[in-house]
């Protein structure tokens, strides 16, 4: 029989939030029926996947996304890479 994989282990995070924080944080929770841990790891895991997709670089640059570049690259003799 083969090994069962061992799910991966969690890092415990601490945070200070003020009483005020906290309350609101327990009610936002509560009102979606969840466990404060629960609500504070899905908001983390939202933002985390708002920056990551700010953060990815585009797939290709193009005339309209820098104009700088663009004036560069609008030569006769870059001409030919327009074609592809």
């Amino acid at each position: 029989m083969g090994k069962e994989a061992k799910p991966p282990r969690s890092a415990r995070l601490s945070i200070d939030v003020s009483p005020e924080a906290r309350r609101e944080i327990r009610l936002a929770a509560a009102s979606r029926d969840q466990t404060i841990r629960d609500y504070v790891r899905d908001a983390i895991a939202a933002r985390l996947r708002r920056d990551r997709a700010r953060m990815r670089p585009p797939a290709a640059l193009h005339q309209a996304e820098d104009p700088v570049l663009g004036e560069l690259w609008d030569n006769p003799r870059d001409a030919v890479y327009d074609k592809f």
